[in-house]
Order: C-alpha cells, then structure tokens, then sequence
C-alpha cells in the first residue's frame, strides 16, 4: 500500500493563551490527492495547516508526511519536512522578496545547495509550469497580484515538494487570473491542500472536501456531494454563490 502524502492522527492544540484550536483531527491524504480544506473563520484551519511543516510543534497526535513524522524538535528533520510541504500564502508579497522574479524562485533551492546550471534548470522549469518563463528578470513588484501569486506558487514548486498547500489561492483576483491559476493548478502533478472559502473554486479542482468545524472534522467526502448539502453547509457559515448550481 502507498504511503499516504499526509497522515494526521488524533492531532489536538491549544495556544498559550488557553484557546482549544484542535480536538484530535484525524486526517488522510493520499498521494496525488486535491483536497479542499473548508470551514468558517474560526474552525482550526490556519492552525491545521502550520501543524503540517512543523510550524506549530505537535502537542498532543501525531502528524506524517510521506511517511516522515514532523517533529519541530529535530531541526535536521524540520527542514526536510519543509521542503516537501511548500505553503502559497494568502498574500504573494509575504513570499516573495528578491530584487527579481528570478531570484526569489532560486532562494529555496540555493539554501538547500542547489548551484550553476542545475539550479537554473529548477528556476526555468518552475517559471514554466507557472507559464511566467518571460517574467525572470523583472522585479517582482512590477507585477501584477494575480501574476505576483503566480509567482509565489513557482517559489514552492521549485522545492519539489510532496504536498502543495494554498491558502485561499483565488481570493483578490480578477475573473480571468482566477480561470488562469485554476488551469496551472490543474495541470500540476502533486497532493494539494486547499484552504478556501470559495466553494466553486473547490469544486473546479478538489474531488475531495472536508469540513473543519470549532476543531474537529464535520464532514469529509466527495466535494460535490458536500456541496449539495445545504443544511451542512449552513451549519458551517458556507454558502455557495447566488445562481450557482452542481
């Protein structure tokens, strides 16, 4: 059997402060998978999310990728987690922060001691499945944000990671950035993780939902099938877009 490319168990935390995030979520992804990550403001998935590459050191559960256990503890292991699960934050201008497109793509590879024609090779290939291969040279503020975020999804595939987590990918972007970044999502051959509240965006590239509710999985299937719930989707502060229909 393969090894799944996320393997949370009975994962449970809570802030200093005393605040209850997570209540033992249990989570598989398998590899290849596009799952949507959903679930009001609130719900735990922020806190899910960093639990992935060690941000979050794991209290109480366990959580694996490929296999490997994440543990904040070993800084040797951390950084190999952190190579296989690349993280598209929200905002494109958290990520990227070198004089040039082409610089900022090169950043994650060069710490891992990538050099010469081979690091080149990974930047190149990276721009392609982006298709931003003509933007190398330009400072990345010259972009636009629907490019910028683009680009920020080239910084993590350029690790090769196991697992490619967005954080609501589509949010702030135009009509036809949303329909150009869902078919370079589409086209990529990797686990996702998608964190988001835009229902159809789910629905156009996750085969899979779960819901995250005050900590705890609610509801985990088909994502048609979840989207067709209204009672749970109401119970959960979702709604899908006026006139939308699956």
């Amino acid at each position: 059997m393969n090894t799944p490319s996320l393997e949370i168990k009975e994962l449970a935390f809570a802030y200093p402060d005393g605040n209850q995030a997570l209540f033992g979520v249990n989570l598989s992804v398998q590899r290849g998978e596009r799952v949507a990550l959903l679930g009001p403001n609130g719900a735990g998935k922020t806190t899910l999310v960093m639990h992935m590459n060690g941000i979050h050191p794991t209290a109480h559960g366990s959580v694996h990728v490929a296999g490997q256990l994440v543990d904040a503890k070993d800084k040797e292991s951390i950084k190999d987690i952190r190579s296989k699960v690349g993280i598209v934050f929200q905002d494109p201008d958290d990520q990227l922060f070198m004089p040039t497109v082409g610089e900022d793509i090169a950043f994650g590879p060069y710490n891992m001691g990538k050099r010469g024609a081979e690091l080149d090779a990974i930047v190149d290939e990276a721009l392609h499945l982006v298709g931003m291969s003509e933007f190398k040279d330009r400072p990345p503020h010259h972009l636009s944000f629907g490019q910028r975020r683009r680009v920020a999804v080239a910084t993590v595939l350029a690790m090769k990671p196991e697992i490619l987590v967005l954080d609501e990918p589509s949010s702030n972007l135009d009509p036809a950035s949303r329909r150009e970044l869902a078919d370079i999502l589409r086209s990529l051959d990797i686990t996702m993780v998608m964190v988001t509240h835009d229902l159809p965006y789910a629905f156009e590239l996750c085969e899979r939902s779960v819901i995250l509710s005050g900590g705890v999985i609610v509801a985990d299937g088909k994502t048609p099938e979840i989207l067709k719930n209204d009672e749970l989707l109401k119970a959960n502060r979702l709604e899908l877009p006026v006139g939308f229909s699956i």
